[in-house]
């Protein structure tokens, strides 16, 4: 092989790698990242924000503590009767619980500032590939970690708005991908929904019991049932009264973003299919950059989530 062929393949290999790292799409495996997850991170001093703590809760799924980071916003310590609505804010592939100091730091100056109202937001440790998935083997329920051991503890915990009026989800990438699912799986739960640049994947298509060593077969198992209920898509058909009666749904995503953009428009194509009313921005230009797409829409990006709060409290 001569070398010019040889480095033309050695680019190849290159940029299908750096895709699919990127891309948070299908993955061959996640097996390794998920052996390797670290579930309490301590942060390292000054690293967090203000009015971000780092903490711990107790996961019976897990039997043992799963870190979170929460930020309390300025008055909460001072106004011992009032109620808050709360933002989880899920991360992408390869994070966990220190994750999106910049969206609360844009979030705490909104609200020092007077443009939007008090909030908290909640960011979990969900797992480094897990996409918020309960694993077929029980080895990583990351869905239940969120549904039924963070949301009711935080609720427990803190003084928040403990009703779908006063809960939002949202998330970047991965995070977006299953804040997305959530949302739609559990229309009751939240109000708001903002789908960040996450993969809404066709998963009843990806179903092969033949294939038992491929994602998502390999984490989901061969019971089509776990693929007709974790499907995006089917959940839309089958929830969409519940959805149409109090979920408000954002999606961003950037022109550039080849690894998420195509089944971000699915979603939003099966959305409008099913006549839900929803807010859809494509950003000019933008690839899979998350801070950059923060700073970019800085001052206005909680606009949608206090709007939310506002007509839900009615």
């Amino acid at each position: 092989m001569k070398l010019s062929s040889l480095l033309f393949a050695l680019l190849l290999l290159l940029a299908v790698t750096v895709f699919a790292a990127q891309s948070g799409g299908l993955p061959s495996d996640p097996t390794t990242r998920n052996a390797k997850i670290k579930w309490v991170n301590e942060p390292k001093p000054g690293a967090l924000p203000d009015g971000v703590t780092h903490h711990t809760f107790k996961s019976q799924a897990l039997s043992r503590d799963v870190g979170y980071c929460i930020y309390l916003p300025p008055g909460y310590g001072t106004a011992p009767a009032k109620r808050y609505p709360v933002i989880y804010n899920l991360h992408g592939a390869g994070g966990n619980e220190l994750h999106s100091f910049t969206d609360v730091k844009a979030l705490h100056d909104g609200i020092v500032s007077g443009r939007w109202p008090a909030m908290i937001v909640v960011l979990p440790n969900g797992g480094a590939s897990t996409f918020y998935k309960d694993s077929a083997d029980g080895k990583l329920p990351a869905e239940t970690l969120i549904i039924r051991e963070l949301i009711p503890h935080i609720d427990a915990t803190y003084r928040t708005i403990a009703t779908r009026a006063g809960r939002a989800i949202e998330g970047f990438s991965m995070g977006g991908r299953g804040a997305t699912r959530l949302a739609i799986k559990y229309p009751e739960l939240f109000c708001s929904l903002h789908n960040q640049a996450g993969n809404v994947l066709h998963l009843l298509d990806l179903y092969d019991p033949k294939k038992p060593s491929e994602y998502p077969n390999s984490y989901l198992g061969p019971d089509r049932a776990r693929y007709v209920e974790n499907d995006v898509y089917t959940l839309i058909k089958k929830n969409a009264a519940a959805i149409k009666s109090g979920l408000r749904i954002t999606i961003t995503c950037g022109t550039q973003d080849d690894g998420h953009l195509p089944t971000v428009r699915d979603f939003h194509a099966a959305l409008l299919a099913s006549g839900i009313d929803h807010t859809y921005l494509e950003v000019e230009g933008l690839a899979h950059e998350h801070d950059k797409l923060v700073t970019m829409y800085r001052t206005t990006w909680f606009d949608y989530h206090a709007e939310s709060f506002r007509r839900a409290a009615k």
